[in-house]
Order: structure tokens, then C-alpha cells, then sequence
């Protein structure tokens, strides 16, 4: 397994500063800050570092992964007014590998915060939605994939996820494959600015990543925070994730959200199938509410029996959730609820003429018969939307129980609710007037 930051003592510059330290001690702790919308991480390692009183030089290598080496920083975790870390510097004509002056008053192990942002992790959140037999309720569950590219093993790494965007002059992967830490030796890489967050790219300084910084959570729980434009998400535990590797991790599940199923019909947008629709509201009502949903993949089952045996229902890609707002999901479209309307009579009528014989104006008469039938062992709700050529327009509906709503100046709206395996039949005669008749 590769090490990171190989440490190999030189010898100092005086005999008192002589330290039998060789390798790096492994990480006590690691924590990946992973940014969903620029390929950035950043990582802070704790490590005990054993030191000598005295000026201690300390060689590093960032060799095969894709650390940006100008965002390297070290800090004392105890005895931090007796430790000073002059400079961090790179030897010329040598690649990979920078040099840390130390300066201890105190011997032996001192814990030390290593931090830097790397480029190849990136992460994308998934849901999986087992709707109950009755498909009011559904259980959801939320999973983040984590991949690893950068070149290192994490061990045991706590992992946080940043949902916002992030303005990058410089990519950190091109950071990382320079030639030198610098580039040419015509100053330093510019220092681009992110809004509100201190400076992020060549030559960052990691105040930003400070600021982010919070009280490590309790073992086994989930904790979000808003952190201004962005959102910050802690993953629960911690979790090894090897170089090269994808893995699952969760990311929170809720037992009972209540949904509503909803199957359209409105052939100008969806063609002559009936598309079904899965909506719910981040709030409390809904068992949800405290933080925003990231966008992602959301896949539907549903229970069969008692068993546990689903069904595959669908699934749909969302975005960003807020807080408060209402998500209605595209499932796709279905064959077990139909919508089949059908045109049982056309006729003009009611012409006008100008003075020279000619038509200026006209009513249309259509009659349409609509059947909806529902093949499925569960009730549903059927919403059939029905476009007209002209805003000038009246309807009469001829079916029990059945009523329309105008949605605009050419758009009606019937609702129907169906018992299982079950069908409606209704019927409507649509007048349009045009030219003059529309006056």
C-alpha cells in the first residue's frame, strides 16, 4: 500500500537537531472533503510526528497522485507555541518532493494536522424508493458512490460531500501535473478567488477549508450543515476507499414519506401513452425538511407481499431538492392505465359572410368519447389534459361525476380517480368559433 507523504529525516544543519525518525507514522485520522461540482477534495490527515529539540528537516514526495503540492500546509495540534514551522520549500531539479523546516522545543511524538486538495475523488448521490403495497408511503433510502482516481488510499477516512458550485481558474489536476510545484520560475501561480471563501488553486492558502472545518460527528449519525451557498454533508462512520475503487456509501433513509401517484395523459407532450408521476415535499410534513435533497437517480419498487418481494415501478433523475419545495418525478410511461380518446362526430356550422360572399366566420363541433382504464390491483389517480386548436372555445361533459377545470386560454383538465381493475367512459362536445365568430 502507498504512503502518501514518505518522510525521510536529513541531516541537520546542526548535530543537536539530529532525529532517527525515517518513515512517516500511519494517519491517527483522515477526513475527505469531496466538492460535487469541481474535481477538488480536500484532505486533512492527523499523524504524530516524532520531533527532536531543535531545528528538524523534514523531506516529503507526492509521487503518482494528484496533490497540488502548493496547497501542502502542516500544523501543530498541541504544544503550538513551542513548535514553529518556518517554510516549506522544493529543491531545485528535483520533482516530487518538498522539504519542511521545523522548529521544536520539545522532544519526542507531537500530533500534527496535514492538509492539502487533490484531484480524481469524486462522488454522485442515488435513492432507492420501496413504496408500500397501497403506494401512499414510501421508504427512502439515500446513497452516495465515492470513487477514488487520486492516486492514494484512504484508511478508515471520514467522508463529507460538498453540494454547491465552486469557480476554479486553475484545475487542481492540472495543479498536480506540473512539472514543478511552481511551473517556470517567473513568480507564483496566481491565486484565483472563490466569492465569500478565501482562495482556492496554485498557491492556496487553506483558510476556506478551515472555516469548514467542524466538530468531528458521533459515531453512527449524519450530519448536514449549510455552510452559505454550499451544503455540507457528513457521511456516517468512516470507510477505507483504495485508490482505484468505487464505493457505496450510505447517506440517510427515511422509513415513511408520504407520496402521491399521479398517471397523465396529454398527447401533444407525452404522445398517445400514459405517463405516471411520483411527487412529495421536502418538508416536515413529509418526514423530510431539514436539509436539501442532492440531485441524483431515484429508483421505485414496490412490495409485493409479505415476503419482501418487489416490483420495479421506475425511476427518474432529479435535481437539487431545497428545503420546502415539491418534487414531482417522471417514472415513465406505463401500459396497465390507459387513456384512449376517440373522435365520434365533427361538423361546422354558423357561417358568416362578408359582402362579397365570402366566409368570415364559423363554429367547429367536435364530439369526442374518452375511456380510461386501469389494469392495475391498486387505485389511481388519472389527470387527462386535453389541447385545443384556438382559446375561443366552450365544453359540455356528458358523464357522472365528471368535471373539468380550465388550466388556460386552450387547455382543460379532467381528473378521475379509478378503483383496481376498473374503467371510466365519458364523453364531451367541444365548440371552437373562428374569424369573425371568435369576435
Amino acid at each position: 500500500m502507498k504512503k502518501l507523504l514518505l518522510l525521510i529525516v536529513l541531516a541537520a544543519l546542526h548535530a543537536e537537531a539530529k532525529v532517527d525518525l525515517v518513515t512517516l507514522p500511519v494517519r491517527d485520522r483522515v477526513q475527505v472533503t469531496i466538492y460535487n461540482s469541481a474535481d477538488m477534495t480536500l484532505v486533512r490527515e492527523n499523524r504524530a510526528l516524532t520531533l527532536k529539540s531543535g531545528l528538524n528537516r523534514l523531506q516529503f514526495s507526492w509521487a503518482n497522485t494528484l496533490i497540488d503540492p502548493t496547497s501542502l500546509e502542516m500544523l501543530p495540534k498541541a504544544e503550538a507555541d513551542r513548535i514553529e514551522i518556518f517554510d516549506l520549500s522544493y529543491p531545485a531539479r528535483t520533482k516530487n518532493v518538498g522539504v519542511w523546516r521545523i522548529d521544536s522545543g520539545v522532544s519526542g511524538d507531537v500530533p500534527m494536522e496535514i492538509t492539502y486538495l487533490t484531484s480524481g475523488l469524486s462522488w454522485r448521490a442515488f435513492y432507492m424508493g420501496t413504496l408500500t403495497p397501497d403506494e401512499t408511503a414510501m421508504r427512502l433510502q439515500g446513497y452516495v458512490r465515492v470513487q477514488n482516481g487520486s492516486g492514494e488510499d484512504y484508511e478508515n477516512a471520514q467522508t463529507r460531500l460538498i453540494v454547491g458550485k465552486v469557480h476554479l481558474l486553475d484545475r487542481i489536476a492540472d495543479l498536480a501535473r506540473r512539472e514543478y510545484p511552481y511551473g517556470r520560475p517567473m513568480g507564483p501561480v496566481p491565486m484565483p478567488m472563490m466569492r465569500g471563501a478565501g482562495a482556492v488553486g496554485g498557491g492556496v492558502r487553506l483558510e476556506m477549508a478551515r472555516s469548514m472545518a467542524v466538530a468531528d460527528a458521533a459515531p453512527k449519525a449524519i450530519v448536514k450543515e449549510g455552510l452559505s451557498e454550499y451544503f455540507l454533508y457528513t457521511i456516517e462512520g468512516t470507510e477505507t476507499i483504495p485508490n482505484g475503487w468505487s464505493k457505496r456509501l450510505p447517506s440517510f433513509e427515511v422509513g415513511e414519506v408520504p407520496v402521491v401517484n399521479l398517471y397523465k395523459y396529454e398527447e401533444e407532450r407525452y404522445g398517445p401513452s400514459v405517463v405516471r408521476f411520483l411527487s412529495f415535499k421536502n418538508d416536515e410534513e413529509h418526514e423530510l425538511g431539514e436539509t436539501p435533497i442532492p440531485g441524483g437517480m431515484l429508483k421505485v419498487y414496490r412490495s409485493v407481499d409479505e415476503a419482501g418481494r418487489l416490483s420495479y415501478e421506475g425511476q427518474s433523475s432529479f435535481k437539487y431538492i431545497p428545503v420546502e419545495e415539491d418534487v414531482e418525478l417522471n417514472l415513465g410511461r406505463v401500459d396497465d392505465v390507459k387513456v384512449e380518446p376517440t373522435l365520434m362526430d365533427y361538423r361546422t356550422d354558423k357561417y358568416m359572410f362578408d359582402n362579397d360572399g365570402d366566409i368570415i366566420g364559423w363554429i367547429e363541433v367536435r364530439t369526442f368519447k374518452i375511456e380510461v382504464t386501469n389494469t392495475r390491483e391498486v387505485p389511481v389517480k388519472v389527470e387527462i389534459q386535453r389541447n385545443f386548436p384556438t382559446q375561443y372555445w366552450d365544453l359540455e361533459l356528458d358523464g357522472e361525476d365528471v368535471a373539468y377545470e380550465k388550466v388556460d386560454l386552450d387547455t382543460m383538465k379532467v381528473t378521475l380517480a379509478l378503483e383496481p381493475r376498473s374503467g371510466r367512459e365519458f364523453s364531451y362536445v367541444l365548440t371552437t368559433r373562428h374569424g369573425r365568430r371568435a369576435e
